[in-house]
């Protein structure tokens, strides 16, 4: 259905729309779900389960509404959906699945039990969301509307109290007053720095300049994150109000929102909630009647890691090779602004934050969280995990409770934890030792890791941490700018190292090489990047310093990640003489007699091709007396 649009010329007139809006809601008879459509339910089919409700709801003749929403969470269990008024969860909904959902539980509100949840196979189902161990814990600020609303229609959205914030701003605040609600709050940037946003927007308000600029950095490029990703595909209203109350308090004109190219539905859905905003006159000019004028812009980058850089990002938007620039002068003074504008800088989850602190006031959010870690944060939970998804805790939750209550514990459950790795490319691994640890920005940083924009990544016994280590160094080495020697020179330096010990070449003294240089690297780099380029190296070093000594003195990878590394021989108790571990070798190290087969030490290369394709574990790497089965 398309939608139609009247400018809204006053305050009153959103306040009027939302009455309106909730009472023809109370009115409707239509029958209603919410299937989720974010990327990774659109993934693993949405778009079909919701053409087959149409068709459905079609044949029966039914009035049904399909909320198409953003990204629920539960991402291990999609495509998820939520049947109303029942509020009945629904995970792993495929399209033969439509008529049963549709007859028994749309048209007679009762549980259609082979898509509910269920923890383990032979448990009672949960029907409600809120009873399913994913979301007991979680408390949801900044996707408090994400599974809830249509992103393209900005209906549904002000329906929930969106740009409810911004009318309350503009009738009953001025804008130090905006400022210094932000500052007692004590919200932090959620992009990984967790300065306080309130003295970011003091500082650029006090600049003095009459042109100001606000930019909402959605860059997100760390592997695996897609925390910010899930707001601007499924609530981008709450970024878009967050960014105009910014421009208020501030007294900024122009904003852009700085987007990777590699978000598509994020870019589409921004473009449309934008788009809707001016139309309904909550951008533009003389916004709601205030005289305010502030509009927004979407600026595409191309996928530079470095470039969730503050001044790399502004140095894109402004046209050119996204490097960074040395501070000061700060974003926040007109002389290392966006075109020489003061600017105020926060990540997509910050602004989604804003609203919420606005309309529950002060009391509500300072009570979240800890002392110096207030409210919320949004982590995308990965890796060896039941549960793997999007979640938003209080601050100072344990790793224990992410992990286990919310994440369900490792995915295979005869295998130990055995680290996580928070902050993404630049974080660290963070041992079993610590999983009763808080998780706020304090706390992180205390063992060697960061908050960051929010990834979390779960690792098991199978896991080599040097390996590990490895990967994520090798991902910051390449997307360096090369400004900067340290950070340029430096990181390749460290992986080389990285890699002469993973492939068993290394020597004593190479992982005292790897501390000092990652020392100096951090000291050295003009930018973040670089400034934390060796946390995973370094952190790793700290906390599990025996794997490399076992890598460098040994020639021993215990994970049996690494190849170069062990002595294989083949166990003739259980090789069954089937001849894939010769057919595999390309070296022509396996050799056979006549009742047995065995590996020639001179001409194995250690590539572990045999190793891999032992149906009886008759292959064994070796160390010091003692073995490891193929397979184990």
């Amino acid at each position: 259905m398309e939608l139609t649009f009247k400018r809204l010329e006053k305050v009153q007139d959103l306040a009027d729309l939302r009455a309106r809006l909730l009472r023809e809601r109370g009115e409707s008879d239509a029958h209603r779900v919410r299937v989720c459509c974010g990327t990774a339910c659109q993934a693993t089919g949405s778009n079909k389960v919701v053409k087959k409700f149409e068709e459905e709801a079609a044949a029966k003749n039914v009035k049904l509404e399909i909320v198409k929403t953003g990204c629920q969470g539960f991402c291990q269990r999609g495509p998820v959906m939520i049947q109303e008024p029942q509020q009945i969860f629904y995970q792993k909904v495929k399209v033969d699945d439509v008529p049963g959902i549709f007859s028994t539980s749309v048209l007679y509100g009762q549980p259609y039990r082979k898509q509910l949840y269920r923890e383990f196979a032979l448990s009672d189902p949960n029907e409600e969301m809120q009873d399913i161990p994913f979301y007991k814990k979680q408390k949801r600020l900044a996707l408090h509307r994400n599974g809830f609303v249509d992103p393209c229609n900005i209906y549904d959205a002000i329906r929930e109290e969106g740009y409810a914030g911004l009318a309350k701003v503009l009738t009953e605040m001025k804008p130090d007053d905006v400022i210094d609600v932000i500052k007692k709050s004590g919200l932090r940037g959620r992009g990984g720095a967790g300065f306080p946003a309130g003295l970011k927007w003091e500082h650029t308000k006090k600049s003095g300049a009459k042109i100001k600029a606000v930019v909402c950095n959605g860059d997100e490029g760390d592997p695996g994150a897609f925390m910010d990703r899930a707001v601007m595909e499924g609530d981008p209203h709450s970024v878009l109000e967050g960014m105009i109350i910014n421009a208020y308090a501030i007294g900024a004109q122009h904003g852009y929102i700085y987007v990777r190219h590699e978000y598509p539905l994020a870019v589409k859905n921004l473009g449309i909630a934008i788009d809707q905003a001016r139309k309904l006159g909550l951008l533009g000019k003389n916004i709601l009647g205030t005289g305010l004028e502030f509009d927004i812009e979407i600026k595409e980058g191309a996928g530079a890691f470095v470039c969730g850089e503050s001044t790399a990002l502004i140095a894109s938007i402004e046209g050119e090779r996204g490097m960074p620039r040395p501070r000061p002068p700060r974003l926040s003074e007109a002389a290392g602004g966006l075109w020489k504008m003061p600017t105020n800088l926060n990540n997509v989850e910050t602004f989604a934050n804003v609203p919420t602190i606005i309309v529950k006031g002060l009391d509500y959010y300072t009570k979240i969280g800890t002392e110096k870690s207030k409210g919320t944060k949004v982590f995308a939970l990965t890796g060896k995990i039941k549960n793997t998804g999007l979640i938003e805790v209080p601050m100072g939750i344990t790793l224990r409770e992410i992990i286990f209550d919310i994440g369900g514990g490792m995915l295979n459950p005869d295998k130990a934890f055995k680290a996580v790795q928070t902050g993404g490319p630049s974080g660290g691994c963070i041992p079993a030792q610590f999983l009763d640890m808080p998780a706020d920005f304090e706390h992180l940083a205390e063992v060697g890791s960061i908050m960051g924009s929010g990834g979390m990544v779960v690792l098991d016994e199978d896991d080599c941490m040097v390996d590990v280590a490895k990967f994520f160094l090798s991902f910051t080495k390449s997307e360096s700018c090369g400004k900067c020697p340290p950070c340029r020179v430096g990181t390749w330096q460290m992986y080389e190292l990285m890699e002469k010990i993973t492939t068993g070449r290394g020597e004593p003294g190479d992982i005292e090489r790897l501390e000092h240089m990652g020392k100096m690297i951090v000291k050295g780099s003009l930018c973040g990047l670089g400034n934390s380029a060796p946390n995973p190296v370094l952190s790793t070093i700290k906390y599990f310093r025996e794997e490399y000594e076992e890598h460098v003195n040994d020639k021993f990878c215990r994970a049996h990640r690494c190849q170069g590394l062990g002595t294989f021989r083949i166990r003739p108790e259980h090789c069954i003489l089937c001849g894939l571990c010769k057919q595999a070798c390309a070296f022509d190290a396996v050799v056979e007699l006549r009742d047995r087969f065995f590996i020639d030490q001179d001409y194995c290369t250690k590539c572990k091709a045999c190793y891999g394709v032992c149906p009886t574990q008759a292959i064994v790497i070796e160390k010091g007396g003692a073995h490891v089965a193929a397979g184990k």
